[in-house]
């Protein structure tokens, strides 16, 4: 343990290295352990007076950062380790109110509205959860019972194509564009409205990219982390670039019960796509073979709609999660001068 700092539950530590969102590192107080070893770079204290959880919240809201601003240099090699002296870090300032009351007051509301953020995170997570397990078990149930329902290959309902990429040297090709132009790290979003990037007229006609109509179920062939593989469904016109191919159904099978089927195929997408799931990407040939359990129409739109229904009610409480985080985030700035 010789060179390591030795923090007790309760105590706090500042990490002086930024990140998005924390533009003068962050300061933490260790809660989920009795103690824990930190490295010298982390400078460690404990409260001498006031209220440890108000300070908690106080160290939450960034409010301290102007203090820090006045002292800190980045560090010589560039890494992203702020220069934030010791002794100048216990000499900053902190405006805080001295009544012991209005201290536990306000921590105690702060307690509550991040115990209802976290109920609210729990709901949002097992409702994914739900989601996936109900889709499976109505698919398990499809592939077991070969009186209703086929195996087809993609190929044999839909026609699949891939997208391309405009010049980006020719701002002809991008500048004031309105067609819609969906790239692979894009398709996380699942349910396609918008895009980031739009191309112009003349950028669609010099490429060989395909307009998709509404309700295509697309694809990532490659991207970088966990992109490969992903599945989304498109919710108004778009285009591709390469590395996205467009599922184009014939009426056969239900788009939306294609998406939820291949959605939860994304692990095994992911391993065909190059045998061990970690390079390369997918292709139009392994698309076009995949095999698709297919019930009668009718049976498709059910699983489909009950898959929508789940999206909704999932993002319903989403978005409330994020009007949590948003309420918590503005009392938080607001609580502390």
């Amino acid at each position: 343990m010789s060179g390591y700092y030795l923090l007790l539950n309760g105590e706090y530590a500042y990490n002086k290295s930024y990140s998005v969102g924390y533009d003068y590192g962050s300061i933490k107080r260790l809660d989920r352990y009795p103690m824990g070893a930190l490295s010298t770079l982390y400078i460690c204290f404990a409260l001498k007076k006031h209220d440890t959880d108000f300070v908690k919240a106080y160290f939450d809201s960034l409010k301290w950062y102007r203090e820090i601003y006045m002292i800190s240099a980045e560090g010589a090699r560039n890494h992203g380790l702020l220069n934030v002296p010791t002794d100048e870090f216990f000499e900053t300032k902190h405006y805080l109110p001295q009544n012991l009351d209005e201290q536990r007051k306000i921590a105690d509301f702060i307690i509550a509205l991040e115990r209802r953020i976290d109920a609210q995170q729990s709901l949002v997570d097992n409702l994914k959860k739900y989601k996936r397990g109900a889709i499976k078990y109505l698919l398990s149930k499809l592939s077991s019972e070969t009186n209703n329902c086929t195996l087809r290959k993609i190929s044999s309902f839909a026609t699949c194509v891939v997208g391309a990429t405009p010049d980006t040297n020719k701002a002809e090709y991008w500048n004031n564009g309105t067609i819609p132009w969906l790239s692979s790290g894009e398709v996380n979003k699942k349910r396609i409205y918008f895009t980031d990037k739009k191309i112009t007229s003349l950028g669609y006609k010099k490429t060989s990219t395909k307009m998709l109509p509404i309700k295509t179920v697309v694809i990532a062939l490659a991207g970088q982390g966990k992109t490969r593989g992903t599945v989304a469904i498109t919710e108004n016109e778009v285009c591709t670039n390469q590395s996205v191919a467009g599922i184009i159904t014939d009426g056969t099978v239900d788009s939306k019960y294609l998406f939820y089927y291949l959605e939860t195929q994304y692990e095994n997408l992911r391993i065909l796509s190059s045998g061990d799931g970690t390079r390369g990407g997918l292709n139009l040939h392994l698309i076009n073979e995949y095999l698709v359990p297919v019930p009668c129409l009718k049976l498709q739109k059910s699983i489909a709609s009950l898959g929508t229904f789940l999206d909704c009610y999932i993002n319903s409480n989403n978005n409330l999660l994020s009007q949590l985080h948003r309420l918590k985030s503005a009392l938080l700035q607001q609580l502390f001068i």
